[in-house]
């Protein structure tokens, strides 16, 4: 098990980096885990986040990469709802990596 230190308060993570408790997220810990991805996060990418955590509200379900692209295309259009985009935010796994920065659960379909 690993931790975030945020304001003087220890974060629980799992062995991959993801929250233990949900109800830990902050902004503050969505940008430490970012840089600790090598993240500066942008408003492009709080556009993204904010998708993301709004779909786990409704769903009660981190998105592959498919309903990531598809969720991010109905609310923010078509340019930025695709994989390529995303990617370039989100280099590597965009599903996983943006789940673990939101504190949501990693994508069950997801290695």
């Amino acid at each position: 098990m690993t931790e975030i230190m945020i304001d003087g308060q220890l974060i629980p993570q799992d062995s991959e980096g993801y929250l233990r408790e949900m109800t830990d997220w902050t902004p503050a810990i969505a940008e430490q885990i970012a840089l600790q991805e090598g993240i500066a996060l942008t408003d492009a990418h709080w556009e993204i986040l904010n998708v993301l955590r709004a779909f786990y509200q409704k769903f009660e379900l981190s998105p592959a990469m498919r309903p990531l692209v598809k969720a991010v295309a109905n609310e923010l259009g078509p340019d930025k709802g695709k994989s390529i985009y995303l990617m370039s935010l989100f280099p590597g796994s965009p599903a996983k990596l943006t789940s673990k920065i939101a504190g949501l659960p990693k994508p069950t379909n997801c290695l």
